[in-house]
């Protein structure tokens, strides 16, 4: 029975509805656990008892043996403190950012490596004055390169160490700066 405080009128504990929503919250995050590697295990804020159970449950291939297991997982879950669980989702979420961002540095390194073997010297101009640290001479070495690739239907070797030469450069650029804003407007004319 949940109760009522006599002088305040709240109720004493949670109703079953928001104990069943907590629970399902954790079963969710149960299954973010057993879908994770070892090594990012490994980086997440969680006792080796809870490590163990999380290992033990993703080893198991059988769907219905599995779905058992991050069952047990999460109730061993609830087990813990609020903070623990708190702690292992602002992990994820910190991880899926920096996921995120990577992804949109070889988005915005894709984007230039078009633009540099269509746009020619105005946009390695463009490309070195946001990124000083680039090599100019070997990029536009590489830019050569690629395009007579593309005309003589070779494979695309400099089409690729072009990519890798503008992603490290890009990368490059946004650590030093602490700049994360990684959006770039490729319609702009140079």
């Amino acid at each position: 029975m949940r109760g009522h405080d006599e002088e305040t009128g709240d109720f004493l504990s949670p109703s079953r509805s928001e104990q069943r929503r907590e629970a399902l919250d954790v079963l969710a995050l149960a299954h973010v656990l057993v879908g994770k590697t070892v090594t990012e295990l490994e980086k997440l804020p969680m006792d080796d008892a809870l490590r163990a159970h999380v290992r033990d449950a993703a080893r198991i291939t059988s769907p219905i043996a599995r779905k058992r297991a991050v069952a047990f997982l999460a109730k061993q879950m609830r087990k813990e403190e609020d903070e623990t669980l708190d702690a292992i989702r602002d992990a994820l979420d910190a991880n899926s950012e920096g996921s995120r961002r990577q992804v949109a540095l070889m988005h915005r390194a894709e984007d230039w490596r078009v633009r540099l073997i269509e746009g020619g010297d105005g946009a390695l101009a463009a490309f070195i004055d946001e990124n000083p640290g680039a090599d100019r001479q070997r990029l536009r070495q590489l830019v050569r390169n690629a395009q007579d690739e593309a005309k003589r239907n070779k494979p695309p070797r400099a089409f690729r160490e072009l990519y890798r030469e503008v992603l490290a450069a890009v990368q490059s650029d946004a650590d030093q700066t602490g700049d994360m804003d990684t959006e770039i407007d490729i319609d702009e004319e140079n």
